[in-house]
């Protein structure tokens, strides 16, 4: 079988969902299946008029040279015009529930343009269940055409040898934008220790420039490292040096870095936003993700007791590396695309 996977998020900076493709990619030839990965290098995705040209014109034509037989197309948008059966991965359904920060045309087209075209799909592809629940509440999707397959985590997180250092820092990771409520973070950081720092991984927004000013305002600012985007060595060094990960989110549909830290044996806290609550499945402390004081109690309790933190996260490491290693979601997603072929 040849499937053509869209993989154009994967090009430049990846974030979450370069991440999964480039996975999905790998673990897919590993199980047999011919992926052929779709990508024009010399269009940067994050450009909004790039990204359309990519998804509505280009992905199709690429698709069609490629002679695969399927169209997987893995960020949650698809060509409105396509003679090829087509997957796709809905990892959330953001821009229709919180994105409201965004520009009315991006809301409009990763929204309810995209929303409204899933139901053209032979199957539909979501990360959690709680991700099926909300496409199923947002769309007009059959819901037995949609398939809980959870993403990959990358072999060399479950390679990760922690190094537990003796200045701590809390390691926040993902795209600084609203639903990824870092200001909960900020605010904490202020009651907390001031050895204790925060270090922030991941592309700005306007929201980056709102939480230096609570920082400004809090005398915190020389405590954040705001990283941006970083190679991919010096994250897996992060995971591996950091006190603990943080995932304050109000949404998610899945929650890449909460499953990263678990893979990586990193102590880890998350919100109590449902995907989390599934993803980490027991195996850390969720909290209300707009309670301040619960976050600075959470935080200084890991931190007073740093030995039993990591034997807790250690202990927690290996069901995480089976219930998200690549193998596993590359199975799952070939039977998706066995049904698709013959639905």
């Amino acid at each position: 079988m040849r499937v053509g996977v869209d993989a154009q998020l994967a090009v430049g900076s990846a974030t979450g969902i370069g991440e999964y493709v480039a996975g999905l990619i790998a673990a897919l030839e590993t199980a047999g299946i011919d992926a052929v990965g779709l990508r024009e290098p010399r269009l940067d995705p994050w450009r909004f008029d790039r990204r359309v040209l990519w998804d509505q014109f280009l992905l199709p034509l690429a698709a069609a040279r490629s002679g695969a037989q399927l169209l997987h197309c893995a960020s949650g948008t698809m060509p409105a015009l396509c003679p090829r059966p087509i997957v796709v991965t809905v990892h959330d359904v953001a821009w229709l529930r919180t994105q409201h920060h965004a520009p009315a045309y991006a809301r409009y087209y990763f929204g309810r343009f995209s929303a409204d075209r899933y139901h053209r799909a032979r199957r539909v592809v979501v990360d959690s269940e709680f991700s099926r629940g909300e496409v199923l509440a947002c769309t007009s999707v059959d819901a037995a055409r949609v398939d809980v397959v959870y993403p990959g985590v990358a072999d060399d997180y479950f390679a990760i040898v922690r190094e537990v250092q003796a200045d701590p820092f809390v390691l926040v990771v993902g795209t600084i934008e609203p639903r990824k409520n870092l200001e909960v973070l900020v605010r904490a950081l202020a009651h907390l220790d001031r050895s204790v720092r925060l270090s922030v991984v991941g592309p700005a927004t306007a929201y980056e420039r709102h939480c230096r000013a609570v920082a400004s305002q809090l005398h915190v600012t020389g405590r954040i490292d705001w990283l941006g985007y970083v190679p991919r060595r010096t994250l897996l060094e992060l995971y591996a040096r950091a006190a603990l990960v943080a995932v304050p989110s109000l949404y998610e549909g899945f929650g890449y870095a909460a499953a990263q830290a678990l893979c990586a044996g990193t102590p880890l806290v998350v919100s109590n936003a449902p995907s989390l609550i599934e993803v980490v499945a027991g195996a850390a402390p969720a909290l209300d993700p707009q309670d301040v004081e619960a976050w600075v109690e959470q935080i200084r309790a890991v931190l007073a007791d740093r030995a039993r933190a990591e034997e807790h996260a250690q202990v927690v490491r290996s069901a995480a590396t089976a219930r998200f290693a690549w193998r596993v979601a590359a199975a799952q997603t070939c039977e998706v695309y066995a049904k698709a072929l013959v639905s």
